[in-house]
Parts: C-alpha cells; sequence; structure tokens
C-alpha cells in the first residue's frame, strides 16, 4: 500500500513539474502558428489528464495508510503538516487544471517569466512534505 501510494506520488509530481514547464513555452509560443499551437493545448491536455490520476491514486492510497493501518498518525503535528502542505498541493494541481483551460481558450495573458516561476512552486511542497516524513520533528 506504502508503495503505491509512493509510485502514484512521483506520478503526480511529475505532471506538476512538466506541465507548468509546457506552460512556459506555450507562453513564448509565437500566436500565429496554429499547429504549434495546438501542439501545446494537446500536450497541456494529456499531462493534466496523467497528473489528475496520478494525483487521484495518490489521494486514495496514502487515505487508506492512514485509515486502515496507521490511523494514529493523525494525531501527530508533522503528519497534520504535511496533510496541510498536500492540502496546498491539491490547491495548485486545480490551479494548473484552470491554466489547462485557459490556454486552450487562448485566453493567456501571463508571461513565459510568471510561469517559470509558478513552476517552481510544487518544489516547495515536495521538500516540506519529504522533509516532514523523513525527519519527523515535533512529536515523532
Amino acid at each position: 500500500m506504502k508503495s503505491l501510494h509512493v509510485i502514484f506520488m512521483v506520478t503526480w509530481f511529475a505532471g506538476l513539474f512538466y506541465l507548468p514547464r509546457v506552460f512556459v513555452y506555450h507562453a513564448m509560443s509565437d500566436q500565429n502558428n496554429l499547429a504549434q499551437m495546438e501542439t501545446f493545448k494537446v500536450m497541456e491536455r494529456k499531462l493534466m489528464a496523467m497528473t489528475n490520476i496520478g494525483g487521484l491514486l495518490t489521494i486514495v492510497f496514502g487515505s487508506l495508510l492512514l485509515i486502515i493501518w496507521l490511523p494514529g498518525l493523525l494525531t501527530l503535528d508533522w503528519m497534520k503538516l504535511k496533510l496541510l502542505l498536500v492540502s496546498g498541493l491539491i490547491v495548485y494541481h486545480v490551479y494548473c487544471a484552470h491554466l489547462v483551460k485557459v490556454f486552450r481558450d487562448d485566453a493567456n495573458t501571463r508571461s513565459h517569466v510568471w510561469y517559470r516561476w509558478f513552476n517552481e512552486v510544487p518544489v516547495l511542497f515536495l521538500a516540506g512534505i519529504v522533509i516532514l516524513v523523513i525527519v519527523r520533528p515535533f512529536n515523532g
């Protein structure tokens, strides 16, 4: 169960790392090159689908771990903080889905520089979550 949680977490993060990178390239692309614009839209749609599956299965297997095998972890402060970070990651994920629709509708108004910074956000979530799980600060 834990292995499946980690496998799908890696899949989820792969999508959350790569999708905003595609946004960078899409924002930089020539708006008059319709074939290129359509290619980015297809890439974004497919990456979003993969990311949705990875995120959903990460949450499913993580929830099963907490409910069935390790319910005592829910009382620990480091786990509460981890779940808070996961909640933030879900918000980031949902915002990525919104951006896929913005690009699909040719309504993007942000620069590639903004997307470059946006692309770094999941690194912060990953670092925080991994550190909390490995170090288990506060109360063990």
